[in-house]
């Protein structure tokens, strides 16, 4: 895929560097050509410097908005023309002060940067790791592989978007539309709350999918499908 990744920061270099390993071909945006240049000097392989523009216009199957809350939407504003048609891929956190939700009443992040990027079919992805946690090769834990929950609306976009989280090392997990992407987002601040705030293992707050559904839950669903499908 040719994948433009708007941003310069530890997200942009731990997901880029994934994907020219396993071949893709990366541009690096930022506003300042320095870091552009050292980041993609760094990540090697092939990948290449330009400016927001330029990498936004060369993602041609898809574009990873890299950048804070807020940023992401204003410069999706911006490079509205290059960002037309492409898979917008958001994994920003809303998450303020005191660990709190900052779209709390309001439109997701991933909702507010497909408004600024209307012609874009945006995806929510990558949200819930710390930057190190996709530096690692692979990301996996007690022998099984990181779950990455994916939230849009566009079925192609959503496949290329389970594409590159495999080449990353992990599991796509349908999360719905990207009406959900708000659901992620909160999932992330409660987590980052837990982890940091508490020094809790986030981790540890859900049963086995055996369990999830209460004893005979299995059965339950299992009896419900075969009742609905008469």
């Amino acid at each position: 895929m040719r994948i433009g990744v708007l941003g310069t920061g530890n997200m942009a270099d731990a997901l880029a560097t994934h994907w020219v390993r396993a071949g893709h071909d990366v541009t690096i945006g930022g506003r300042d050509p320095r870091k552009a240049e050292r980041l993609a000097a760094r990540i090697g392989g092939g990948a290449r410097a330009a400016g927001l523009r330029e990498a936004a216009g060369s993602g041609q199957e898809a574009v990873l908005a890299a950048l804070p809350f807020g940023v992401g939407a204003d410069v999706a504003r911006e490079l509205r023309v290059p960002l037309e048609g492409t898979v917008l891929i958001d994994c920003s956190n809303p998450v303020g002060p005191g660990f709190r939700l900052l779209t709390e009443g309001g439109p997701s992040a991933a909702r507010q940067l497909a408004a600024a990027a209307p012609g874009a079919h945006v995806v929510k992805a990558f949200n819930l790791c710390h930057e190190d946690v996709w530096r690692m090769r692979p990301p996996v834990f007690g022998g099984r592989p990181l779950a990455v929950p994916v939230c849009g609306d566009d079925e192609t976009a959503l496949a290329r978007v389970h594409e590159l989280v495999r080449d990353v090392g992990c599991e796509p997990v349908a999360g719905g539309g990207l009406e959900r992407a708000g659901l992620l987002e909160a999932t992330a601040a409660l987590f980052i709350a837990l982890w940091v705030g508490e020094g809790a293992d986030a981790q540890a707050i859900a049963p086995p999918l055996a369990y999830a559904a209460g004893p005979g839950g299995q059965e339950t669903a299992s009896s419900v499908s075969s009742s609905g499908s008469r």
